[in-house]
């Protein structure tokens, strides 16, 4: 990395609106990059009954992964975290996200892998998702955005670094280990 930011942990507080410049993308505005990088938090209202489909559906994509480690790379995903939780008697289910990739590729990106892997998306199981969603992207996207919920800080121990850097920077470690295992 030419830019030696990433040694410095930096915090970035981001305005109500989501975005510190209003610079509109193909779906609307472009949230920003901070120093964790590009993500989203999804919070939706689950269909009645589903919270167990929701957690069978987290066991299809751990298989996938299993079986093909890269099958989620289109996606540039440093973390996914999933969490349901109950609000009086509904069921809420809850997408965070932190990505490479600015909010609307990754939206994309997402629809599209989605659609050819046939693993679908657990959004199906929410509230209002669209059916057209293997065909209809911007209904996709729009769905994604109105249930966005912006962070209001963002913290980056190693700012703006990419999970390719981040693998790249362990493979030389492990070739730097192994190198110096071999001359001891």
């Amino acid at each position: 990395m030419a830019n030696e930011e990433w040694g410095i942990p930096r915090a970035e507080a981001i305005p109500k609106e989501g975005y510190l410049e209003l610079v509109e993308g193909r779906y609307g505005p472009v949230f920003p990059r901070t120093p964790a990088c590009h993500g989203f938090t999804i919070i939706a209202k689950t269909l009645p009954g589903v919270e167990d489909e929701i957690r069978a559906h987290g066991k299809r994509l751990e298989k996938a992964v299993k079986d093909d480690p890269h099958v989620l790379a289109p996606l540039q995903l440093h973390y996914l975290r999933w969490v349901l939780f109950h609000i009086g008697g509904d069921t809420y289910f809850m997408y965070q996200g932190i990505f490479d990739t600015d909010f609307d590729k990754y939206t994309e990106d997402a629809a599209a892998l989605f659609a050819d892997t046939g693993i679908d998306t657990i959004f199906e199981k929410l509230e209002g998702f669209p059916a057209d969603w293997k065909t209809n992207t911007p209904a996709f996207v729009a769905f994604v955005r109105a249930h966005q919920c912006p962070s209001f800080l963002e913290y980056g121990e190693y700012p703006y670094v990419t999970a390719a850097e981040i693998k790249k920077a362990l493979e030389v470690k492990s070739a730097f280990s192994e190198m110096l295992d071999r001359m001891g």
